[in-house]
């Protein structure tokens, strides 16, 4: 028996894989927690085994976008690229990011402030994309790219509706 609890707030465990979707269940459950639930249980995943390879999300964020440009980037310019998935995360912490990956050797600054990669920088970034491409194998497990993309054009709908904006990567 569903509480009325459990439906505001969302059931205590997750749903079972083999039995038949209950559409009528389901449809009256709150996305809202749904979204949220699935945000954390990603990003925990995501940021403890980023963790154990002893890097964050954003130093991740900060090699990809530097090795993505053509001249590398300023502290300033990392910033201001990565401030749409800053959610919670502040500009400081975009700042400690590169600080670290500066003095690790990962990253140098040449003219004008521009940071780049360094070879070690290079090999670092190779290692953990293949950590990121486990990840999202785990995540994407039992998943179809056909499912996936519903569920993203439904989210993407739901954010419409409501007259907010997303800008897919």
């Amino acid at each position: 028996m569903t509480t009325e609890r459990e439906t505001l707030d969302g059931p205590d465990t997750a749903p079972a894989t083999d039995t038949p979707l209950d559409v009528p269940a389901l449809a009256a459950q709150p996305v809202a927690y749904w979204t949220w639930a699935a945000t954390q249980a990603l990003l925990d995943h995501i940021r403890g085994a980023m963790a154990r390879e002893d890097i964050t999300q954003q130093q991740w964020w900060t090699l990809n976008h530097v090795d993505g440009a053509e001249n590398g980037l300023t502290r300033a310019e990392v910033c201001e690229r990565l401030e749409p998935y800053l959610n919670g995360v502040t500009p400081g912490s975009m700042g400690h990011a590169v600080d670290s990956l500066l003095h690790r050797g990962w990253l140098v600054a040449g003219d004008a402030g521009r940071l780049t990669l360094t070879g070690t920088g290079r090999d670092a970034k190779a290692r953990i994309k293949k950590l990121v491409t486990r990840l999202r194998a785990e995540i994407h497990e039992g998943i179809t790219d056909e499912e996936y993309a519903a569920a993203l054009s439904v989210l993407q709908r739901m954010i419409s509706n409501v007259g907010g904006t997303a800008t897919p990567r």
